[in-house]
């Protein structure tokens, strides 16, 4: 497994190159299906992804966003990978850097391994459940280069105030209602992953989010925290699901889920 996840950080770093490539240009986007919008970044990444992931674990399927948008649909049974190779398509759109490459290893409905890399803030996550998390620098996500200053991370034990992070595109009442229940200190907005590492480097406790999200929006930041000492529930406390192939409304959507810094 130590090899496989420096093998994913490699992948992950080769796709955030190329998504920092076309950043730095004039790039058009599309409207999807699903009225989410994709640009050539998400295409190219997930290009990059894709090769590496076929050549280093050929025998376990990938799920990645844009294949799916395709059609493209493996069979998923006990193993396999999710991907999206440009989560916060809408903060790379409007340029406020916090858009990240996503990748995680799920085993058993669960994932059991995740690479957050977020090429234009300079920082990557990754996390293995049951060998704990880290968090690393890249000077230049231009050039392809090894993580520098390497530190392992964990979740931090609620105080009096809770502080809550939420979704800076996506925003809902029943947030507000849920939190009427909580002491909340700060509120903090972030786009893209990056929520679930804020929970999972300690700094902040919660994010409930009621609103769309699909498996590969979470599954890396999921297996990050858990790896950090937190958890992912559904509302009814139930530990959130992966492999959702037959949905009423999309395959591999997820139902609505707390993210909290506790196991408990």
């Amino acid at each position: 497994m130590p090899e496989l996840i420096d093998q994913i950080v490699d992948a992950a770093l080769q796709a955030g190159k190329v998504i920092m490539e076309i950043y730095e240009t004039d790039f058009d986007f599309e409207i999807k299906g699903d009225d989410s919008p994709v640009t050539k970044a998400d295409q190219a990444a997930e290009a990059v992804i894709l090769e590496i992931l076929a050549n280093i674990a050929p025998t376990i399927p990938v799920v990645a966003e844009e294949a799916v948008a395709a059609g493209n649909i493996p069979t998923v049974n006990g193993e396999f990978f999710l991907v999206d190779p440009l989560d916060g398509t809408k903060e790379f759109i409007q340029k406020n850097r916090e858009f990240t490459v996503n990748i995680a290893l799920i085993r058993d409905n669960v994932p059991i391994l995740g690479v957050i890399y977020a090429p234009a803030l300079g920082c990557l996550f990754a996390g293995e459940v049951g060998n704990g998390a880290w968090r690393g620098e890249v000077a230049d996500s231009l050039v392809f280069k090894s993580i520098t200053n390497r530190s392992d991370i964990m979740v931090r034990e609620n105080g009096a105030t809770i502080d809550v992070v939420g979704s800076r595109s996506h925003h809902s009442s029943e947030t507000e209602i849920f939190l009427k229940d909580f002491s909340v200190g700060q509120q903090k907005s972030i786009g893209s992953s990056l929520k679930f590492c804020l929970l999972a480097s300690g700094e902040a406790d919660l994010y409930p989010r009621f609103g769309r999200t699909m498996e590969w929006d979470t599954a890396a930041g999921d297996a990050i925290l858990t790896a950090a000492g937190g958890a992912v529930v559904t509302l009814d406390g139930k530990r959130l699901q992966y492999g959702k192939v037959v949905q009423d409304d999309a395959p591999f959507s997820n139902p609505y889920f707390i993210a909290k810094s506790s196991q408990d």
